[in-house]
């Protein structure tokens, strides 16, 4: 993609985190943008910033869970402009805890936003995509979804999963000029963390160290270059691109460092999601 400027953008998970950063992002290159999210409130504040940075933008609040919802919203995007050139799927949520202590309810929901979504959205938007002399699908993935980690059984299958189909729609149509990118951070200073779910005491999960994390707006920035330079996969923290690396050298590496933190408590490493997450506030 050769220019941002003109281009029109969908980015899902838009209210805050990494979603908020690409849209600021996307914003002052000259995109036009339609922002989905279920926190109303903030999605609003949002989009009132990518407005000052000189975007004409459409905030949709929408709950993806809810297929309905996100059919609506659809509709009016193809309403109002017909297709799009850039489509972000940002939104996500996490479960940590025991695999088998998750309802059907849990299950069902985290799938819904971090999978069927992003689905849907491509399903629908593809057609008129290929039509484009340029387009580009991002999936914010995770590097949970190059490699396993314990008691984020939901969360794993949802991200390996997107990854697949980042992989398996860039084998289809990249020689067709539409570019698709799978973005795995690595741990990223976001909410998803305090508004996920577990079966820990008290409810919350643990933050990873601060200086393991890196900022949304260096993700943002390495996103739209990405976008521009047409990237398969990009690992963003050099804590991602290491165990990548591990797993891929020497899998039983993994599994013994995986024993050994487990044996430790797990006192620095929850399954650390580091994806926008649709908030749950309004659901």
């Amino acid at each position: 993609m050769k220019t941002i400027r003109g281009k029109r953008a969908v980015v899902t998970g838009a209210a805050t985190g990494i979603g908020r950063a690409i849209t600021l992002e996307l914003a002052r290159q000259g995109a036009e943008l339609l922002l989905i999210d279920i926190d109303a409130e903030q999605l609003e504040q949002t989009a009132d910033d990518a407005r000052a940075a000189g975007a004409v933008v459409i905030a949709a609040r929408c709950d993806l869970s809810d297929m309905g919802q996100l059919e609506q919203v659809i509709d009016e995007l193809r309403r109002r402009w017909g297709s799009v050139d850039i489509l972000i799927n940002n939104a996500g949520i996490l479960y940590y805890g025991a695999t088998e202590a998750m309802s059907g309810q849990q299950w069902d929901r985290l799938l819904a936003i971090n999978l069927l979504a992003p689905i849907r959205l491509i399903r629908e938007l593809l057609p008129a995509m290929l039509e484009k002399p340029e387009a580009h699908i991002l999936n914010v993935c995770s590097m949970y979804g190059l490699f396993a980690r314990r008691r984020s059984a939901a969360y794993n299958t949802s991200k390996y999963a997107l990854v697949g189909l980042s992989e398996s729609l860039r084998a289809e149509y990249n020689a067709q000029g539409l570019g698709v990118t799978a973005l795995c951070p690595g741990f990223v200073r976001t909410d998803l963390f305090s508004a996920g779910q577990t079966d820990h005491p008290g409810g919350v999960c643990r933050q990873p160290p601060s200086w393991l994390c890196t900022s949304p707006e260096r993700v943002a920035k390495i996103a739209i270059k990405a976008i521009r330079r047409n990237r398969g996969l990009v690992l963003v923290t050099p804590l991602a691109r290491m165990l990548w690396y591990v797993k891929r050298a020497a899998p039983s590496l993994m599994t013994y460092l995986g024993n050994a933190l487990r044996r430790r408590g797990d006192s620095t490493a929850e399954p650390q999601a580091d994806n926008q997450p649709q908030r749950r506030t309004a659901a």
